[in-house]
């Protein structure tokens, strides 16, 4: 069993019975380690991108039980999150260098002004289009939003086909 595997199943857990959430970080995860794939990016690095597209929503559980549904903005997420992915990762086997890092992610995937490397902007980019799809929104928010945050040409590439912007 793969890392990522037993990731997986300890999100699922972490989430049981939203099925909502479970659906967003599945989706995420699997857009960011495509998306990793399509930039050539080594194997090491799919692996990060894809544990950190699991996790990265994981401080929504705890940021709810302290501010309440509804009240968990980004920025809790941002603060209450790499707490939560530090003890998952351990427990399925990262090594220490890679929980920090994709505790970094966890505490900045809402922080778009200081990506600093190829993992953090895949995170971005993935999460951006699932929650395009999610929320409904408008294709010329998405066209300004992908103008402006995305930097990969595969993420470019992909919302541009998902989304039909090129029209």
């Amino acid at each position: 069993m793969t890392k990522n595997f037993a990731l997986y199943n300890e999100m699922v857990a972490l989430f049981a019975g939203d099925a909502r959430r479970c659906q967003h970080f599945i989706k995420v995860a699997s857009l960011a380690k495509h998306l990793a794939e399509s930039e050539n990016a080594g194997a090491e690095l799919v692996e990060l991108v894809e544990a950190a597209g699991l996790v990265h929503d994981c401080g929504i559980k705890i940021g709810e039980e302290k501010y309440g549904a509804g009240h968990c903005t980004g920025k809790i997420q941002e603060q209450e999150g790499p707490a939560v992915a530090r003890e998952l990762l351990r427990r399925v086997g990262y090594a220490p260098e890679k929980i920090e890092r994709i505790c970094y992610l966890v505490g900045h995937h809402h922080t778009y002004n200081m990506i600093d490397g190829l993992d953090y902007q895949l995170l971005v980019e993935a999460d951006f289009m699932v929650n395009f799809y999610e929320d409904g929104t408008p294709k010329a928010n998405i066209a300004k939003a992908v103008a402006k945050i995305f930097k990969t040409k595969s993420g470019i590439e992909l919302a541009e086909t998902m989304f039909d912007l090129k029209k």
